[in-house]
């Protein structure tokens, strides 16, 4: 007979097992052990850190457990020391040089011997390369490897990023010398076998500042059987032309995985003269490219479809606005400027609508949300930050090529090669009982089953668009969603609501595109296209496989077949290198979040004191997140600010609530805040809220008279040494001085009480998550 283990047991049994996992330091000290079983991340208090880095791969062992439940462990042994470097400035103080990590997860200052410190100078932003490992009773020991420049120097916010997370920035001699050999336009020779298009009004539209064209666009009425439709064209550059597989470009391509944007600055996947030149559809100028050419019904329905490779002329190169000015009024300015090409934007604009009207029938989420874009100067410093308007050039570029990577995603699933696909599986069973919770509490009268569709979601924000928190429900669904992922397994895309999808349109820019556009030719020609033997994936993609690892597979989902063999080595190739793209996916979206937080923290510094109206973004149990109307900056309001009563968090409303008064501050809430704090090493801007008359001024009077000094801290705010900083107590007698150097790091702060441990969030509402990209 079986006897089921107790809780305790459990609990114990489990203490008495070794465990490898990662390190993940934390700002306060203490650290995290992410599991490579996926289970729960097991906490490390700050002693047991004092011998580690963040990013160290070790065994520990679970000592016990809090009330909660969560485990708490003790290092065993320290399995591997990556070689990352560590990004800082450069600190003499007593006599003792030392690099304190930008990053402020490595918990720890890096001692730098004399000899060690290269050209650098005292406060410059430094690469350092450990020399010696940290111990429980002495700190790292280093040595300058590279040189970044002044804090303050322009773009050093992104030269800090790419080298935070390794993201390459620099392309092999190989792969520039390969570059270099290629033509500089289309030859005769690279014509042969391909539809000539020279002569089809193919277009591009795209933003102002777009340097790299992927896509063109052409549509003409056609009679779809004896009803009356579109002939759609959508033509894609031809990468895979120049881009041989295996090469010294290819290597460099995959180990990017995708381009990287910042503000002002783009790293590329390609080199320029792949990725602004030769493979971009610039105007006026033959290219090659490949052709998703489809008969779209009135409906909307894409009714037939055919690929093949052409040489193309782009006649126009258009922007988004022009195209909504035209679209708006065809007798105005730019639709004379334009008149050869009025009509082929209309065609386009009644194929849109046609696909937009399918895409409202088959339930597709369509969720509008505010996007950002921070306008800089020729410094970098940013000069104001504006929504960016999607107008119906945007929409109906999106909708064109959608319809063609669904029609990509078809063509391989139906020629029976493996390829990657765009899965966007619909939300865990914990976050569906989460937002049925949430939506119980706030009163909808709409909920979602067991198995959700996508049009479960649109019909409940369609349903709830006009109420006053409409806002705060449309962001508690957009969130319950998934991120999507790149993978051989077709389990369709539950946002977009299609049965297959993958990416095929912005192949200068995507690596999996690429191997889209392989396949399709491959199937084209009637031949096997196979991986080359790809480069080892880095760290990005061990912390994504963990977490893909945790998901449990949907009941209803089939058992696969079993597999030969070479097959079963073959999908496993597809499946370590969509894990691998989708991982350098996501560290892209890192690299560009901190150098926007950054950039808006130096932005903030300069509204210090200053009042705002805002939106409340966020509820938790330490605060909320408001976001300005003005300058789309979101920043935190710790709990400690908003009143002297308690106020407790209703997790299912998602709100803070005052027991005594009975306010409640939740996702859309409008409150006006001042502007109390900025640290620039944590990202993290505070605000203060306003409330009107006596009570303002006497807590203001309140600050005063603690002469600046923030609760429950020894050292003044003014000091110009972070929270972090204070927190950590570096180890070794040059660590334990004051550190008047680094306080052009923080801003000194206004009267206000410390924020809880852990409270801190980055600047900007995308560092939460929530969002999945299509």
């Amino acid at each position: 007979m079986y006897i089921k283990k107790t809780k305790t047991e459990a609990n114990v049994a489990q203490a008495d097992d070794e465990i490898e996992g990662s390190v993940q330091g934390h700002r306060d000290g203490h650290g995290f052990v992410q599991r490579d079983d996926g289970d729960a991340d097991i906490y490390i208090p700050a002693n047991e850190m004092r011998a580690v880095l963040h990013k160290d791969r070790v065994r520990v062992r679970i000592a016990r457990h809090d009330r909660r439940g969560r485990p708490e462990g003790r290092i065993v042994e320290i399995i591997e020391r990556p070689q990352h470097p560590i990004i800082g400035r450069l600190l003499q103080e007593s006599g003792v040089w030392l690099v304190a990590p930008e990053d402020k997860r490595y918990g720890q200052d890096v001692l730098i011997p004399k000899g060690a410190t290269g050209a650098a100078k005292v406060g410059q932003v430094v690469v350092v390369e450990l020399t010696e490992p940290p111990a429980l009773f002495g700190q790292p020991v280093g040595r300058v490897k590279e040189v970044l420049g002044e804090v303050d120097d322009p773009g050093m916010e992104i030269e800090i990023a790419v080298r935070k997370y390794g993201v390459p920035h620099e392309f092999s001699q190989e792969a520039l010398a390969q570059a270099k050999a290629l033509p500089d336009k289309v030859r005769a020779q690279d014509k042969r076998q391909r539809v000539d298009l020279t002569d089809v009004p193919l277009v591009t539209i795209d933003g102002e500042d777009a340097r790299d064209f992927d896509d063109a666009v052409y549509c003409e009425p056609a009679k779809v059987g004896r009803a009356k439709g579109w002939r759609l064209l959508v033509a894609i550059a031809d990468v895979s032309h120049y881009v041989e597989t295996g090469s010294a470009i290819d290597v460099d391509a995959y180990d990017r995985a995708t381009s990287v944007y910042f503000p002002r600055r783009v790293i590329p996947m390609l080199p320029e003269k792949l990725s602004n030149g030769l493979c971009s559809l610039n105007p006026e100028v033959e290219r090659l490219c490949m052709v998703c050419d489809m008969l779209v019904t009135a409906k909307g329905d894409v009714h037939a479809y055919q690929f093949y490779p052409a040489v193309m002329f782009s006649h126009a190169r258009f922007t988004y606005t022009e195209v909504a000015a035209i679209l708006a009024n065809t007798r105005g300015p730019e639709a004379t400027k334009r008149r050869a090409r009025v009509q082929d934007l209309l065609n386009l604009h009644d194929v849109y609508r046609a696909l937009l009207s399918s895409r409202h029938e088959r339930g597709a989420v369509d969720f509008e949300t505010t996007e950002t874009q921070i306008v800089c100067d020729d410094n970098g410093r940013i000069e104001k930050i504006v929504p960016r308007t999607r107008n119906d050039a945007h929409r109906l570029i999106e909708e064109a090529m959608l319809a063609a990577n669904v029609c990509s995603a078809d063509f391989i699933a139906q020629g029976g090669q493996p390829g990657l696909f765009r899965v966007h599986e619909g939300p865990t069973p914990e976050k569906q009982e989460i937002l049925r919770n949430y939506l119980k509490a706030m009163g909808v009268g709409m909920t979602i089953g067991d198995d959700p569709k996508p049009g479960d979601f649109q019909a409940i924000a369609e349903a709830t668009k006009e109420r006053p928190d409409a806002q705060q429900i449309h962001t508690m669904l957009l969130r319950s969603m998934q991120q999507a992922i790149y993978t051989p397994t077709n389990s369709g895309h539950f946002g977009l609501a299609y049965e297959a999808y993958t990416h095929f349109t912005s192949p200068i820019r995507r690596y999996p595109d690429l191997l889209v556009h392989r396949v399709i030719k491959a199937i084209l020609g009637q031949t096997k296209y196979r991986l080359p033997a790809l480069p080892i994936p880095g760290e990005a993609h061990a912390k994504l496989a963990k977490r893909l690892a945790a998901r449990v597979p949907a009941p209803t989902q089939q058992p696969r077949k079993p597999l030969s063999a070479s097959a079963a080595r073959e999908v496993q190739a597809w499946e370590a290198a969509g894990l691998h793209c989708s991982a350098n996916e996501r560290r892209a979206d890192e690299a560009s979040r901190d150098v926007e937080a950054w950039l808006k923290c130096k932005y903030m510094r300069e509204h210090l004191g200053e009042e705002f109206s805002g939106l409340v973004t966020a509820a938790t149990s330490f605060g909320i997140f408001v976001t300005l109307d003005a300058m789309y900056v979101e920043g935190l309001v710790h709990i400690t600010e908003l009143g002297g009563e308690y106020f407790k968090f209703d997790e299912a409303r998602q709100e803070l609530r005052g027991e005594r008064t009975g306010i409640r501050y939740a996702i859309g809430t409008r409150v006006r805040v001042q502007v109390s704090r900025v640290d620039l090493d944590g990202r993290r801007i505070d605000f203060r809220l306003v409330r009107e008359g006596d009570e303002l001024q006497a807590a203001a009077r309140s600050g005063r008279s603690r002469g600046g000094r923030e609760a429950g801290d020894g050292n003044t705010a003014a000091d110009g040494a972070s929270p972090e900083s204070r927190g950590r107590k570096a180890r070794g007698k040059a660590s334990q001085k004051q550190q008047p150097t680094r306080s052009q790091d923080v801003v000194p702060a206004l009267p206000r009480k410390a924020p809880a441990k852990g409270s801190g969030r980055r600047a900007g509402a995308a560092n939460r998550g929530g969002k999945s990209r299509r």
